[in-house]
Parts: C-alpha cells; sequence; structure tokens
C-alpha cells in the first residue's frame, strides 16, 4: 500500500467517497449519484488545487475523524464543523496542512447536515462506471468509510489556494424549493396543488441520500389509479402513499411508481441536502407549466 492514503480512525454516522457521480446510465437504470451538495465539492476541490470533480469525503451530521500516512493539504467545506489537526483547532473552508500521522477531525456539523473534507490529489479508490462515488441504492463505488480502513489518495497536481477563508452560503432556516408542477400535477385536486405551494412541510428524520422526506399535510388524489412506473429525474417530487412530498436526490431510483407531482429546480437541490430535519420546507412555484402536463391513463 502506498503512503499516499489515510487510515480511517473514526468513520462517523456515514462517511462516503463522492464527485460529481456517473451520469448518462439512467437507460441502465444506474443513477447520477455523486455529491448531494455539488458547490460544497467544488469549493473544497478548488481549495486544494484539485480539479472540481475529483472525489472528496461527504461526512453526516457527525464527522469523522483519519490519519494521513504522509502530509497533506485538505480542505473542510459545506455544513459548519470544529476542524482539529492533533488535537488543535483549524481552519474550516481554508487550505489547512496536515502533517504526515497527525489525526484530522472532523467535528459534527454545527448547522446543515452535510461537510466535505477534500484532500490534495483526491481519493483515488477504484472508479465504477467513470465514477469514484458511493451510492447507496445501486451499491456502487467504494462502500461507506469504516474504522481501521485505508483509502489511497492520488498525487497533487495544483496548487493549494492562497485565501485564509471562502465565502459559502450558510445551511438553509428555512428551505425554499422553486418548483414547476407535472408531469403528474393532474393526478391531484386543485385543492391539494393549492396546498403544495402555500403549506409549511418540515424536513423529516428519514431523510437520506436518495431523498428528502417531508412531514405536513397530505395531498388528495384526484386519480386512485395505480400508476405503471416512469423514469424519475433528480429533483422530483413524488408523493408516496402517505401523501407527503418526497424529494428525490442524488441516489434516487431512475424509475419509480408513484405520481410526481412537481420538479425541484437543480439549482435548490444543495440547500436540499444541508437542510437538516425540523427544518420548514416551501414550495414554491416557478414558470409553471398549464395543468394536464401529466396524462392519465387513457387519456390522450
Amino acid at each position: 500500500m502506498t503512503d499516499r492514503a489515510f487510515a480511517v480512525v473514526r468513520q462517523g454516522p456515514l462517511t462516503t467517497v463522492q464527485d460529481l457521480g456517473r451520469g448518462g446510465h439512467a437507460h441502465l437504470g444506474v443513477a447520477r449519484s455523486g455529491a448531494l451538495d455539488r458547490p460544497a465539492l467544488r469549493l473544497a476541490n478548488r481549495l486544494v488545487g484539485n480539479a472540481e470533480g475529483d472525489a472528496a469525503l461527504e461526512t453526516t451530521l457527525g464527522g469523522c475523524a483519519v490519519r494521513p500516512r504522509r502530509a497533506v493539504t485538505v480542505a473542510v467545506t459545506g455544513a459548519p464543523c470544529a476542524v482539529t489537526v492533533a488535537g488543535r483547532p483549524a481552519a474550516w473552508g481554508a487550505p489547512v496542512r496536515v502533517p504526515a500521522g497527525a489525526v484530522l477531525d472532523i467535528g459534527p456539523a454545527v448547522s446543515g447536515v452535510r461537510s466535505y473534507v477534500a484532500f490534495g490529489g483526491g481519493i483515488a479508490v477504484r472508479p465504477v462506471l467513470g465514477s469514484r462515488a458511493t451510492d447507496l441504492l445501486s451499491g456502487l463505488g467504494p462502500a461507506p468509510l469504516r474504522d481501521g480502513a485505508v483509502v489511497e489518495l492520488g498525487r497533487p497536481a495544483g496548487r493549494a489556494a492562497r485565501l485564509d477563508v471562502a465565502p459559502a452560503p450558510a445551511p438553509p432556516d428555512e428551505l425554499v424549493l422553486r418548483i414547476r408542477l407535472g408531469p403528474r400535477d393532474d393526478w391531484f385536486t386543485p385543492a391539494a396543488l393549492r396546498t403544495l405551494t402555500t403549506a409549511v412541510y418540515r424536513v423529516s428524520s428519514a431523510s437520506n441520500r436518495i431523498g428528502l422526506r417531508t412531514q405536513g399535510p397530505p395531498l388528495e388524489r384526484a386519480v386512485p389509479a395505480e400508476l405503471p412506473s416512469e423514469g424519475l429525474v433528480d429533483g422530483a417530487v413524488q408523493v408516496p402513499p402517505d401523501g407527503c412530498p418526497l424529494v428525490f436526490l442524488a441516489d434516487r431510483p431512475t424509475t419509480g411508481g408513484y405520481p410526481v407531482v412537481a420538479v425541484v429546480a437543480r439549482r435548490d437541490l444543495a440547500a436540499a441536502a444541508q437542510a437538516a430535519p425540523g427544518t420548514p420546507v416551501r414550495f414554491v412555484p416557478g414558470r409553471v407549466p398549464g395543468r394536464g402536463s401529466g396524462r392519465v391513463p387513457g387519456r390522450r
């Protein structure tokens, strides 16, 4: 094993390897996956001199700790958290040099959900379908980090950025998701559509990399029929039998059998990735196509 590697000291609740994902394989039943907060991943990589799409760590709520085998430059972005090197406080949102053998500890998120840890040279696990991302639904990519595991790093190709701290958006106190209705909005009553765009929902603790689940007033169906499985996209707002909207994220399935009432604007999905359980959620119409953008079986 090369000395360009780190050992996992503390795995955290869920720490995975993520890059920008494996797009272009939905026809094979493989979702894009990749970092849920893509701007945070790109920023962390820029700070250490990597290409924006290099693989890094994505932590969930509780952080993680690793021990590099040789000196390496790291940067932590995404959800704000305490960072220490060999027990001493270090910067969040800026390049930090970690000596060989020192423990880099990424603390629990102070706000938000997911932090990103980039290493100079990137994480060099074996790519699958062109990506090193962990897909929790399909099982593709490396397994989530486990205590004692050793993870290889690549060779640095660029220089770390020269700055004290990089500006980054704060995790949302209220999650506002811009939506376009359809394709199955006509499977819901007019009252349900008004509820969707006026009620306040809350992020459920059952949310994960597959989807952001909400709690709030259920949406009443106008069409009780079963729906054959249809293709899904990132940000699709599916309504399962409990009637509460579910926003699909990067590890989503590629097809689903419950109606999709709307689709969230892609630019809002990074904020969705950082919305902690209990965060208020509002669905706000953007450019909304006319009713009937979905199609009831048998109607043409």
